[in-house]
C-alpha cells in the first residue's frame, strides 16, 4: 500500500474506535455544534487579508518530525496577529501527530475560520468537526469515489460546514468537482509519492470555475511564489511546514507575510503600508 492506502486503512480503524468512546449524542451536545460558523471562503478571498492559510502540523509521513515543542495556543495566537487569514490544524494523531484538542485549542483562542485537516471518509468524521469548533472540512479527491464525496459533502452543508476539496490533477478535478463544494485546493504534493511540485497549481488554474475560491497547498518556500500563484488565479495559500520547522513558527509566519506584502505591492506598482 502506499502512503495514503496505508492512512485511510487505519483511519478507518480509528473512527470505529471513537464511535464507541465518543457517541454521535455526546459530540451533538457540544458548545460549538450549534455555534455559528466563520467562513474560510470570505476569510481567504478578502482583498485586504494575505490569503494564507497558516497550518499548525507537529510531524508528517514525510519529513518525519517537524516540530514537537510548538505550542498551540501561542503559535495559533501568531499566526494571526501576524496577518493570516484562517487556520488549518492537523488532527490526525497516528500519521501527523496531531489531535482533536488541537484544534479545540485553536478555537478556543482565535475567532477566525478553522480547517480541520483531516482524512474525511465517514459521516461521524464531520459531525465531530463540528463539535470542536471547525468550520470547514477536507475531501480528499485521491481517498474517495465522486459519488462518495459528494455525499459527504452534502452532509458537511447540512450541518454549516464549509467545504475544500483537494485534488492532485486535472482528472480529479473533473470526476470530484460538484456544487456542494466551497474552496479548491491544489496539492503540490502527489500523496502517494509525497514529492512536490508548484507547477502543479499553475497547470490546474485555469480549469478551476471561477466561481470557486481556489486554495494552492503545499510546498510553499518563498513569497515570490505567493506573488505568482496570486498572478494565476488563487486566492488562499496553504502554509504549514515552512513556518513549523523553525523555532518560533508564529515569528516565520509574521516575516513571511512581510515580506509577501511588499513583493505583492511592487508588482501593483503600490507601496506596502
Amino acid at each position: 500500500m502506499n502512503i495514503l492506502e496505508k492512512i485511510i486503512a487505519r483511519k478507518k480503524e480509528e473512527i470505529e474506535e471513537r464511535k464507541a468512546l465518543y457517541p454521535q449524542k455526546l459530540l451533538e451536545k457540544s458548545l460549538f455544534f450549534e455555534s455559528e460558523v466563520v467562513s474560510m471562503k470570505k476569510y481567504v478571498s478578502h482583498p485586504e487579508k494575505t490569503g494564507i492559510i497558516a497550518e499548525f502540523k507537529r510531524r508528517s509521513p514525510s519529513k518525519g518530525l517537524i516540530n514537537g515543542t510548538a505550542s498551540v495556543e501561542q503559535t495559533t495566537i501568531g499566526y494571526m496577529q501576524a496577518g493570516a487569514s484562517a487556520l488549518s490544524v492537523l488532527t490526525d494523531k497516528d500519521f501527523f501527530g496531531g489531535s482533536e484538542a488541537d484544534l479545540g485549542l485553536a478555537r478556543k483562542f482565535n475567532f477566525c475560520p478553522i480547517l480541520r485537516k483531516d482524512f474525511t471518509v465517514d459521516e461521524y468524521q464531520i459531525i465531530e468537526a463540528r463539535s470542536i469548533g471547525a468550520d470547514c472540512i477536507l475531501l480528499i479527491a485521491a481517498a474517495l469515489e465522486p459519488k462518495r464525496l459528494k455525499e459527504l459533502a452534502v452532509f458537511a452543508k447540512n450541518l454549516g460546514l464549509e467545504v475544500l476539496l483537494e485534488v492532485h490533477d486535472g482528472e480529479e478535478l473533473k470526476k470530484s468537482l460538484n456544487e456542494h463544494v466551497d474552496l479548491v485546493g491544489v496539492n503540490n504534493r502527489n500523496l502517494k509519492t509525497f514529492e512536490v511540485n508548484i507547477q502543479t497549481s499553475l497547470d490546474l488554474g485555469e480549469a478551476i470555475p471561477d466561481t470557486f475560491t481556489k486554495i494552492s497547498e503545499s510546498g510553499i518556500a518563498d513569497p515570490a511564489t505567493l506573488v505568482q500563484l496570486k498572478q494565476a488565479g488563487y486566492d488562499g495559500f496553504l502554509i504549514g511546514e515552512n513556518f513549523m520547522k523553525t523555532i518560533r513558527p508564529h515569528q516565520a509566519a509574521y516575516n513571511f507575510m512581510q515580506q509577501y506584502r511588499k513583493l505583492l505591492a511592487a508588482s501593483k506598482g503600490q507601496v506596502a503600508v
